[in-house]
């Protein structure tokens, strides 16, 4: 019998009794997991997620700080490839299904008892079991059939010298790729490519299909495969690439890394919005993967390789300022970074890491707390006032993060200043 995989969890609830049980009680290793955290509110679950990159969330849905839901959606952004399991009671459960589209792989009512999550949990391992198994599947099949829409795409995209006549949408009509001829999406083209371990490229026709796989849940487009690439056409509106595009190519590239064992380079051009500009944006796409460098997670963005964004160090030293000026503002998140920037949430990301040593977040942490720090030293802010001129809207959580990062609350500090003066007196 082949031995289980085993996938990692963490698991994230802030009743403490209940959390302690599942962590010491449930028969992890049995059941085909290991148990890499465990956190008591969705901001010290993000960043485990972050730190560990687990297979498995295991999060109730109503949590201090960042709710679970809220919390989906924040991990879809930096590991979209994670699955995520809610416990909730049975008044959240409508409310928990809204978040199908972050990788919800199963609810969990409350009540619950060690037997039940157990159960659950094998069924759990089952299922990654077959997304994982799907995907090898399709990387070991024999070259996919090329349909309608990719052969419709190839000329356009490959082809210099292709270009669109008046038949050319009622082409992308009869293939499927238009709606209805009211259909005027923009058109983005991304090229991805595998590499085994010593950097020699590796890509097969069947990479098409976990490239189709992965596409499907956030927008619509076809691939192919040309010279040792999978060349993916993907449409949408403005916002939609806005929204989507670095969270699918995110996603390809930990799908490539966790499941096949493989190096993911992916290159990705602007948004065009015409048929007849295919080729143009290819080349992009093809631009951008030349230097998308695996140092640095191997995603380039076409924007990202403008003069003016000056990346690397440069980047990193710009985002850092950045910080410096926006962190009050509650809404900072990276994507809000790096439109600021003008570059991929993707290109920063990796950016940060690799000449910061720090996540965003946990950056932007800092920042928030040293500054609170010095208005609690120099000023008689009242707490909430401190918090709001930091970034937080809500005192509670400002403080919860203050103690985590400082090993004292804001109202200790305080009253530790306070007494200084007067032991320094006697």
């Amino acid at each position: 019998m082949a031995a289980k995989t085993i996938y990692t969890v963490v698991v994230a609830d802030d009743e403490d009794v209940l959390r302690e049980a599942v962590c010491t009680m449930v028969p992890w290793e049995e059941l085909g997991f290991r148990l890499a955290g465990s956190a008591s509110n969705g901001l010290d679950a993000l960043q485990l997620v972050e730190k560990l990159e687990p297979d498995l969330l295991l999060t109730d849905i109503r949590m201090p700080f960042i709710s679970g839901i809220e919390l989906a959606r924040q991990v879809r952004e930096v590991r979209p490839s994670m699955n995520i399991a809610f416990l909730s009671g049975f008044d959240d459960f409508e409310y928990a299904k809204q978040a199908i589209q972050y990788n919800i792989i199963s609810y969990m009512l409350k009540p619950l008892t060690i037997d039940g999550i157990a159960a659950e949990l094998k069924i759990i391992h089952q299922k990654i079991d077959a997304q994982f198994a799907m995907f090898r599947q399709a990387a070991d099949a024999d070259r996919p059939r090329q349909d309608a829409m990719a052969a419709f795409l190839m000329p356009l995209v490959l082809d210099e010298y292709a270009e669109a006549d008046p038949g050319t949408r009622q082409y992308a009509l009869d293939c499927g790729l238009l709606r209805d001829a009211d259909d005027h999406p923009n058109y983005v083209v991304m090229v991805s490519t595998l590499q085994s371990e010593d950097g020699a490229g590796c890509t097969t026709p069947t990479f098409v299909s976990t490239v189709d796989t992965l596409a499907v849940k956030y927008l619509r487009g076809a691939s192919f495969f040309s010279g040792g690439r999978v060349v993916t056409v993907l449409l949408g509106n403005r916002s939609d690439f806005d929204e989507y595009l670095h969270i699918l190519a995110e996603e390809i590239a930990q799908i490539a890394a966790r499941v096949l064992g493989r190096r993911c380079r992916i290159g990705v051009s602007r948004a065009a919005a015409e048929l007849d500009v295919l080729h143009t944006a290819y080349r992009e796409a093809m631009d951008a993967l030349r230097q998308a460098d695996p140092a640095e997670g191997g995603i380039q963005f076409v924007g990202d390789l403008m003069p003016a964004v000056k990346g690397g160090s440069g980047l990193c030293q710009r985002a850092l300022e950045a910080i410096d000026q926006h962190y009050m503002e509650a809404d900072l998140s990276l994507v809000s970074l790096s439109g600021m920037l003008d570059v991929s949430p993707n290109h920063l990301s990796a950016c940060i890491k690799k000449y910061a040593g720090e996540t965003f977040i946990n950056i932007l942490i800092g920042k928030r707390m040293e500054a609170a720090r010095s208005l609690l030293e120099t000023t008689d802010l009242r707490i909430q006032e401190v918090a709001g001129r930091c970034g937080y809207t809500d005192q509670h959580y400002f403080s919860y993060c203050f103690k985590k990062y400082s090993g004292e609350s804001p109202n200790a500090l305080r009253r530790r200043l306070r007494a200084r003066p007067a032991e320094e007196a006697q």
